[in-house]
């Protein structure tokens, strides 16, 4: 019901009420004419600030651009991944030849070979140069264009970190080189990919054998996800790809899930403190952004610190909260929880007792530290 959703979310054509979408023409020496762009600019994107945001560059631009522009919007709104810049780079009547490869080797020849250096040389370096944009870049293809994009992952410094690659129409060596170069690919990379039981036998056959042997890949830089959909046709099965691939890449930026809290917090045999801190980190050097501790993160630890009864962890989860909201009750009553447990409880009242200066946040009410302040006065004759 959910992926039905963005699939009629996408179908309908997304209001891009806020996000800014603009149509550009690029004059290429490389392509030796003029290219179509189109470009969409986050929700609230602001050319002064000093944020930066991910960029999706998208082939078959015509007809695919909307589907991504849409579902990162979506997502984007809904802080399940960070606000990013969609280019699509319109390829009607010149796919063939953008596309074309030589039979001896598999790789661009000719138009393709120039259409390859347009993106990395002449599209890419002209949008970082107009644009906000982080080191963290994503293509997307669907068919001849997304086996193309596998030929930015074969240069020793890719320029992508993660490629969505739907349905793709493998040139008949790339079966080999892709898991290959992901077989010892030296930094973190995602790798989407995506057919469906309507794909022509040529697509499905060498997709499900790719997937085959990039599964069997040992890579701890390689986050891979692959999806096969048995009732979409070829040319709609991007609509349904599009929002899981969008899931697996941004996964540790979304909030901490029940699943997550219920699969790997409570059965961590170390701290989950340093678990949260680690995910903050990542999403800082995946995206380049510096993403604010959610509330949601704090109370899931929280709960896993209740939940195991492993109650020394609550002292550094205190000292974090109040780093990120310092003016608000959840790191004294984290701190105060610590004090309680283990013993100190003249220290864990009094870290109640500043419920009168501090800010209510995340359900802790001044209320509640005022009672918890009491209960211990009572217990203690304080």
């Amino acid at each position: 019901m959910k992926h039905l959703f963005f699939v009629l979310v996408v179908c309908c054509s997304i209001t891009y009420s806020n996000a800014q979408v603009k149509y550009e023409t690029m004059e290429s020496s490389k392509l030796r004419e003029t290219r179509e762009i189109k470009i969409q600019l986050p929700r609230g994107y602001d050319a002064n600030s000093d944020k930066v945001y991910p960029l999706f560059i998208v082939l078959d631009g015509d007809y695919l651009f909307e589907a991504v522009a849409g579902n990162v919007d979506y997502y984007t709104y809904w802080e399940d991944m960070p606000g990013a810049i969609v280019v699509g780079i319109n390829q009607f009547e010149k796919r063939y030849d953008d596309c074309i490869y030589s039979e001896q080797n598999s790789l661009p020849i000719d138009k393709g070979a120039n259409f390859f250096e347009f993106i990395g040389m002449e599209l890419i370096p002209y949008i970082e140069k107009k644009y906000k944009t982080a080191n963290f870049k994503i293509a997307v293809g669907h068919g001849d264009t997304a086996n193309f994009i596998n030929y930015f992952l074969l240069k020793p410094q890719p320029i992508f970190k993660a490629y969505i690659a739907i349905s793709p129409d493998l040139a008949p060596k790339m079966i080999n080189y892709i898991p290959e170069v992901l077989r010892k690919i030296p930094s973190k990379t995602f790798y989407y990919l995506a057919n469906t039981n309507h794909d022509s036998s040529s697509i499905k056959q060498m997709t499900d054998a790719l997937n085959e042997d990039i599964s069997a890949l040992d890579n701890k830089n390689l986050f891979y996800t692959f999806n096969n959909f048995e009732k979409p046709t070829h040319y709609s099965v991007p609509t349904h790809a599009i929002p899981n691939a969008i899931e697996a890449i941004f996964k540790v930026y979304q909030p901490i899930s029940k699943e997550e809290y219920k699969n790997v917090l409570l059965k961590l045999e170390t701290s989950p403190v340093t678990y949260l801190e680690e995910k903050y980190k990542t999403i800082n050097e995946l995206f380049g952004i510096k993403k604010q501790i959610l509330i949601n993160d704090f109370n899931a630890i929280s709960a896993a610190i209740e939940k195991t009864k492993k109650f020394e962890y609550y002292e550094a989860l205190g000292k974090i909260a109040r780093d990120v909201y310092p003016k608000t009750l959840l790191g004294n009553y984290y701190l105060a929880r610590f004090y309680e447990e283990a013993g100190e409880s003249k220290k864990a009242m009094r870290a109640y007792q500043t419920a009168f200066s501090l800010d209510e946040i995340g359900g802790i009410t001044k209320d509640l530290m005022l009672e918890k302040a009491d209960a211990i006065k009572a217990d203690f004759g304080y």
